[in-house]
C-alpha cells in the first residue's frame, strides 16, 4: 500500500474552523466595544479581556469532553440534563431580567444563561434515549420513542417559554425537529409536529400570549418602517451597517455605524453587522464559510459515527448550530425577526461560548471513537523492508 493515509485522531478541519471563528469573533467584539465608554467604563480593552477569558475557559471544557471516555459521556448525560433543568428553574425563581427576559443567573460576578446549556442537554438526552432503545434491539423509532423524546424536550422548552426567551425556544424547536428526523421518526409525526408548531405560533400571536415587545418585533420584521425609532430601530440600523461595508469593508475599528454605537447590542446579538460593515462582503462571507464548515463537519462526523448515540448527537449539534447561525445572521439582514440569539463562537458571552465549545468537544469525542474503530485503511500502513535487506 502506497501513500500516507489518514490516521485516527481529531477532526482537524473542524478545529481550524472553530479557531478561525474564535479569533474573528474576538476581534469583532473588540471593535464593537473599543470606543464605547458607556460599556467599557474607560477601558477600551475590557470586553476583549473578558472574551479572551471566555474563550480560554471554553477551550478547556472542550478538551475535557474530548478526552473523556465515551462511556462516561453517556453516564454523565442524564446528570447534564437534570442540571440544565435545575438551572432553568433557578432562573425563574431568582434570575435577572435583561431586555424583558428573565434568562440570567448572577454567579460570582458572572452572568450565566442556563438556556444555552439546555440546547446541548436536550440533544444528548434525546440521543441517549434513541441509543438505549436501539441497543435494546428495537431499532425502529415509533410513537413511543417519539413521545418520550418530546417529553425530554418539552420540560426545558416550557421553562424557557416562561422566561420568556422566544429566540432560544425557536432554536431548540428546530434542533428537536432535526434530531427526530435523523433518529428515524415516521414522516407523519414530523408533518404533525410541523403543523402543530405553526398552529401554536399563530395561536400565541392571535391569543395575545406574547409579550408586547415580542409582538412589536414581529411587526417590525414585516415592516421595518412601521416604527423606525422603536421596535424597527435595530433592524434598520443593522441593515444600514451591513450595507455600508461594500465589498471589502471600511476596515477593522473604522466602521462608521459600529464606532458611533448606532446598532444596539452589537457585540452580542448583532455582531455580524460589525463583520459586514468593517470587513465587507469578503469578511462576512468568510465568517459564513467558517460556520458552514463547522456544520458540514458535524454532519460528516454523524455519518461516520459507528453508534446510534454519536450519530444522533452529532446531527443534533449540526441542526442547533445551523439554525442558530441562520437566525442570527437573518435578523441582521432583515430576513428574520429579531429574537436575540447569539452567533455561535462569535458573539460576546460566556454561556453561549461554553455551550458551543462543549458541543465541539463532544463532536471530537465522537470522531475519535469512530476513526479508532474504522477498518485498516484509516491506519498508517506498515512499511516492510525489501527481501534483499532481510
Amino acid at each position: 500500500m502506497n501513500g500516507h493515509l489518514r490516521t485516527p485522531g481529531i477532526d482537524r478541519l473542524l478545529m481550524l474552523a472553530v479557531v478561525g471563528l474564535l479569533v474573528l469573533g474576538t476581534l469583532l467584539v473588540w471593535s464593537a466595544t473599543y470606543h464605547r465608554t458607556d460599556l467599557t467604563g474607560g477601558d477600551s480593552s475590557a470586553y476583549l479581556k473578558k472574551q479572551l477569558v471566555n474563550v480560554c475557559i471554553g477551550l478547556v471544557l472542550m478538551v475535557v469532553v474530548m478526552a473523556t471516555d465515551h462511556r462516561w459521556v453517556r453516564i454523565v448525560a442524564p446528570l447534564v440534563y437534570l442540571a440544565s433543568i435545575g438551572g432553568l428553574v433557578l432562573v425563574l425563581t431568582s434570575g435577572t431580567t435583561i431586555n424583558g427576559s428573565r434568562s440570567w443567573i448572577d454567579v460570582g460576578g458572572m452572568s450565566i444563561q442556563p438556556s444555552e446549556f439546555a440546547k446541548l442537554a436536550v440533544v444528548i438526552g434525546m440521543a441517549l434515549l434513541v441509543a438505549e432503545r436501539a441497543e435494546g434491539r428495537r431499532a425502529r423509532v415509533g410513537a413511543v420513542e417519539v413521545v418520550a423524546m418530546l417529553v425530554i424536550a418539552s420540560v426545558p422548552a416550557a421553562l424557557i417559554m416562561l422566561q420568556p426567551d422566544l429566540g432560544t425556544l425557536l432554536v431548540l424547536s428546530a434542533t428537536v425537529f432535526g434530531v427526530l428526523a435523523v433518529a428515524g421518526a415516521p414522516r407523519r409525526w414530523l408533518a404533525l409536529l410541523a403543523a402543530a408548531g405553526a398552529a401554536a405560533a399563530v395561536g400565541a400571536f392571535a391569543g395575545h400570549l406574547l409579550k408586547p415587545y415580542q409582538v412589536d418585533r414581529f411587526l417590525a420584521f414585516t415592516n421595518p418602517n412601521l416604527d423606525p425609532r422603536g421596535a424597527g430601530y435595530n433592524t434598520e440600523q443593522a441593515r444600514i451597517a451591513v450595507g455600508n461595508g461594500g465589498l471589502l469593508g471600511q476596515g477593522l475599528f473604522h466602521g462608521s455605524q459600529t464606532q458611533a454605537g448606532f446598532v444596539p447590542e452589537q457585540h452580542t446579538d448583532f455582531v455580524f453587522t460589525v463583520a459586514g460593515e468593517e470587513l465587507g462582503l469578503v469578511g462576512a462571507g468568510l465568517l459564513i464559510a467558517l460556520l458552514a464548515i463547522v456544520i458540514w463537519r458535524a454532519l460528516a462526523i454523524s455519518s461516520l459515527s459507528t453508534d446510534v448515540f454519536g450519530r444522533v448527537a452529532a446531527a443534533g449539534i449540526a441542526c442547533w448550530f445551523g439554525f442558530q447561525a441562520f437566525q442570527n445572521i437573518g435578523m441582521c439582514l432583515g430576513i428574520m425577526p429579531v429574537t436575540g440569539v447569539p452567533l455561535p463562537f462569535v458573539s460576546y458571552g460566556g454561556s453561549s461560548m461554553f455551550a458551543g465549545l462543549l458541543a465541539v468537544g463532544l463532536l471530537q469525542n465522537i470522531h475519535l471513537r469512530a476513526t479508532a474503530s474504522l477498518p485498516t485503511r484509516y491506519a498508517r500502513p506498515v512499511r516492510h523492508a525489501p527481501a534483499s535487506a532481510r
